[in-house]
């Protein structure tokens, strides 16, 4: 394999993998809620905001550098645990069995509230702190030097695929989503608390969001726009995959990663456009994306 292949590979899926943070929280939200949060994209945001505010006061107060690692992961719990149950609770029940234009319309209006609450609170300047990326160095892979962090967010999507696999799957939680997802009436027939499974399920994907927010700050940092943009990429993402598609959430990461790293080497002003570009694509040979059809849904 050349050199020039291998970091093209690595560079695709640590894109496709900071992609699908965001977007798998989505598609999840979607999957149980049956609501489109257009504000998903503010909480990756948030999520990235926090992290650079904890990590830049580790490194302010000479603290052990190691704690930035254990930052990035408290920022994404913190921002779930305050904005999943406030936002659910406190706005989108509201949306519950209204018009997706209706949905969307709110949860727009939220959007433009948590844009301008960030700018209230940490201003118009970039924040950027990168100790966990300098913490883990370099390895040398087929004779390509490459960070370690890279390789972690690689592996730390790969934990997510097979963590929420596990969640549906192998757990009581997950089989009460299922049910859920499956026929909302008959679970609460059932006595299903479907209340409770909303706001663990919106939490989750507020999770999900905050934690691709707070991986991304060491290696792009974080700056006002960021949750338009990713906000568009995970819908993007999400089209391709199908709505509510886990699996295809993943793959259409891939896709999305692979076509913008492909853009950034051979046409670099091409960047902004080869997602969309992708998505036309495939929307063109399959309408309701990779993993969606008319009538199935599954999570």
């Amino acid at each position: 394999m050349s050199n020039a292949i291998i970091p093209l590979l690595l560079d695709s899926l640590a894109s496709a993998a900071l992609i699908f943070f965001a977007a798998v929280g989505l598609t999840l939200v979607f999957s149980v809620l049956r609501v489109l949060n257009v504000a998903h994209g503010s909480l990756y945001s948030i999520g990235g905001y926090v992290a650079a505010s904890i990590c830049l006061f580790i490194a302010n107060r000479q603290l052990n550098p190691y704690l930035s690692f254990v930052a990035l992961l408290f920022s994404a719990v913190l921002v779930a645990a305050i904005f999943g149950p406030l936002i659910e609770r406190g706005l989108v029940r509201w949306t519950y069995g209204k018009s997706e234009a209706v949905q969307i319309l709110i949860t727009f209006g939220l959007f433009l509230i948590l844009e301008d609450l960030q700018r209230v609170i940490f201003g118009v300047n970039s924040f950027y702190e990168d100790a966990p990326m300098r913490l883990l160095g370099t390895s040398s892979i087929g004779g390509v030097v490459y960070l370690n962090y890279q390789i972690l967010l690689i592996g730390m999507a790969l934990l997510v695929v097979i963590g929420l696999r596990l969640l549906i799957n192998h757990t009581r939680l997950g089989r009460l989503i299922t049910a859920v997802v499956t026929d909302r009436e008959m679970a609460q027939a059932m006595g299903i608390d479907t209340n409770r499974i909303f706001i663990l399920a919106f939490s989750l994907g507020v999770f999900l969001a905050a934690l691709g927010g707070a991986l991304a700050t060491p290696t792009s940092g974080i700056a006002p726009g960021l949750g338009a943009d990713t906000m568009v990429l995970a819908f993007a993402v999400a089209a391709i995959g199908g709505l509510g598609q886990i699996e295809g959430a993943a793959v259409a990461s891939l896709i999305v990663g692979l076509a913008r790293v492909l853009a950034i080497y051979l046409a670099p002003s091409l960047d902004a456009v080869a997602p969309y570009a992708a998505m036309l694509v495939v929307l063109l040979i399959r309408p309701y994306g990779l993993f969606g059809s008319v009538t199935a849904r599954r999570i």
